[in-house]
């Protein structure tokens, strides 16, 4: 039930599964060469089975429409219309969905949040809507697809080959 309600509040707010998927795409790729978009597809999906996310989901966009109407009381509702820099709610309810999947997805989301990438940047510039939590949620769940990709298929291949080499080069090490 939450679980497909989830879906539908972020197709409204304009996010579709496919482009988190491209998100979660850019940030594994380089460390998987051989995957593919379907794969990314299935994390998403999976990252949004978890009640922890779906609740997330459904408070921030809550939030966030709640401030479109202007429902909330101040200061808050002036804190959601200017996306107070300070204000850092909206990270700390982000960072519930990234620690489902581990602690591996902290610096995704750190990078996410920053450079504002896909799906993210058409959120975070709506002159009309209130994204203060949205935006954050999907890098959340994009950094926790990720972080799921990354437990799944990890680049150990390349650090091990790095060490024997460097062993190669310098037997002291």
């Amino acid at each position: 039930m939450f679980y497909l309600h989830s879906i539908q509040l972020l197709a409204q707010r304009g996010v579709s599964i496919e482009s988190m998927a491209e998100v979660v795409y850019q940030l594994q790729k380089p460390y998987n060469h051989d995957l593919k978009m379907e794969t990314c597809v299935e994390s998403v999906h999976a990252v949004l089975k978890k009640r922890e996310v779906q609740h997330a989901i459904i408070t921030g966009v809550s939030l966030d429409l709640l401030a479109e109407e202007k429902k909330l009381p101040e200061p808050l509702q002036t804190m959601m219309e200017i996306d107070e820099p300070l204000y850092g709610i909206d990270e700390i309810l982000a960072l519930s969905i990234i620690n489902v999947y581990g602690t591996i997805g902290l610096t995704s989301f750190g990078y996410l949040d920053k450079s504002k990438l896909g799906v993210m940047k058409d959120l975070n510039n709506h002159d009309q809507l209130i994204h203060v939590f949205l935006d954050d949620i999907v890098a959340g769940i994009a950094a926790a697809a990720s972080s799921r990709i990354a437990h799944q298929y990890p680049d150990t291949d390349r650090y091990i080959a790095d060490r024997q080499l460097h062993r190669l080069i310098d037997p002291d090490q």
